[in-house]
Formats: structure tokens, C-alpha cells, sequence
């Protein structure tokens, strides 16, 4: 499959209402096409120094990206961090890793292919390929695919974590509001069945709230609802 095609499949992908693993797994089943020789990929996230597969597609992409997380390093972990494409032939005769191509053969893996993913002039990541054949990425064609498809999926990623991290804020924004409203209804509540004002019916709810340590609009929903319940009651 040429850029070209994956271009095209990529901007296809559904963002809007979906969870951002979903969208990511999409995003690594269309890349995973575009690689010649690539039998499973994932796609390694950096965060600080804490790296993590945001999405894969074959078991064997995560149980490879996994042992070199317990490692502390690997291709698809140097790839990333270092922004340098880096391959593996044979897992048997490789020298680099030794421990990791010691354990990663248990896998199936024999050879892989691990592509920095580049975003403004730094790298987020890699995307990594995985074979059951050696060699399977010794081809100008894999290399050369491997490198476009890595900066295509990389805007792709970035612009799918940009928009789950503002449906995410949009969602907090929203939860932050609805509870400050159910808190002032609370308070309300509280004035006028004990008297009090403003200040010491917020008071009556934070003390309630560590009291049973419960979350303050938790607290605050119950007042509201068992009022609501009280005045259904009188009408009945």
C-alpha cells in the first residue's frame, strides 16, 4: 500500500466520540499494511521517560514492546528516544540487547523494525514492526516504507491524542460545573431547613464530606435527591 493510500485510509479515521485506544489501534492496523514485511506493529508512546504501547495490532507487538519495557531499553525504546531507525535482521545473531533478543525469540519474533516517530522537530515515539522471518525488513522498499508511513502515522497520532485530550478537558469542564451546581443547590437546602448562611452550609457539607469520606458532590447529591424525595412524599 503506497503513503498515498494510507494518507487517505488514515483521514478516514472516526475521532470524535471514541476512546483514544480505539483510534490508535485503527491507526496501527492501517500502518501495519502499508510496511512490507511487517506480520504485527505497535506504536510505542514516550511520555518523560515513561514509554508504553498506546496501540497494537498482533499479540506479538506487544509482547516484544513489553519485554523491552522491562528491560529499560530496546529498539523500540532507543528508536524513539534517540530518533534513529533501528533494525534487526536475526534475533539470534543480533549483539545489541542481549537480553532483550535473548527473551524477545520466545515470541516469535526473528526480525524487527522500529521507526521514530517525528512531531515539530522532536520524536513522540516509534513506530515498531515485528516478524516471524529473518531479514523480513532488509528491503529498500520496508525501509523506505517504513520511514513515510512513520511520519504520516505520527501527525495521525498527535492529532488523535489532541483531540481526546480536548474532549477530555470539554468532559472535566462539564463535571466541574455540574457539581458546583448541585453543591449550591445543596446549600440552598441546607439555609433554609437549618438557618444558616452561605458560608456555614458549605461548611456543614465539607465536614459531611470527611465525615463519611465521600466526595463533596456525593454528599451534596444526596441532600438535593433525598429533598426532591421529601416533597414527592407531601404531594403524594
Amino acid at each position: 500500500m503506497r503513503v498515498e493510500e494510507i494518507l487517505r485510509e488514515l483521514s478516514r479515521v472516526v475521532l470524535v466520540d471514541r476512546a483514544l485506544n480505539d483510534v490508535l489501534t485503527d491507526i496501527t492496523r492501517i500502518a501495519a499494511r502499508g510496511i512490507p514485511g511487517a506480520e504485527a506493529t505497535s506504536i510505542t508512546l514516550l511520555r518523560g521517560e515513561k514509554a508504553f504501547t498506546a496501540a497494537h495490532h498482533g499479540e506479538m507487538a506487544l509482547a516484544a514492546d513489553e519485554l523491552q519495557y522491562e528491560q529499560g531499553s530496546g529498539p523500540c525504546m532507543d528508536a524513539g528516544r534517540g530518533g534513529v531507525l533501528l533494525r534487526v535482521d536475526d534475533m539470534r545473531t543480533e549483539q545489541r540487547w542481549p537480553d532483550y533478543v535473548a527473551r524477545v525469540q520466545q515470541t516469535g519474533v526473528r526480525s524487527s523494525l522500529s521507526v521514530p516517530l517525528p512531531y515539530q522537530g522532536s520524536w513522540i515515539g516509534a513506530l515498531n514492526n515485528y516478524s516471524t522471518r529473518p531479514a523480513a525488513f532488509a528491503s529498500p522498499e520496508s525501509l523506505r516504507a517504513g520511514l513515510d508511513v512513520a511520519e504520516v502515522v505520527a501527525v495521525a497520532v498527535a492529532n488523535a491524542d489532541a483531540h481526546h485530550q480536548l474532549g477530555e478537558q470539554a468532559r472535566n469542564m462539564r463535571v466541574a460545573m455540574e457539581s458546583r451546581a448541585v453543591i449550591e443547590q445543596a446549600k440552598g437546602v441546607l439555609m433554609a431547613q437549618r438557618r444558616v448562611d452561605a458560608e456555614q452550609a458549605f461548611e456543614i457539607l465539607r465536614e459531611a464530606s470527611q465525615r463519611y469520606n465521600r466526595k463533596l458532590r456525593d454528599i451534596a447529591l444526596g441532600i438535593v435527591e433525598s429533598t426532591g424525595e421529601g416533597a414527592r412524599r407531601t404531594a403524594d
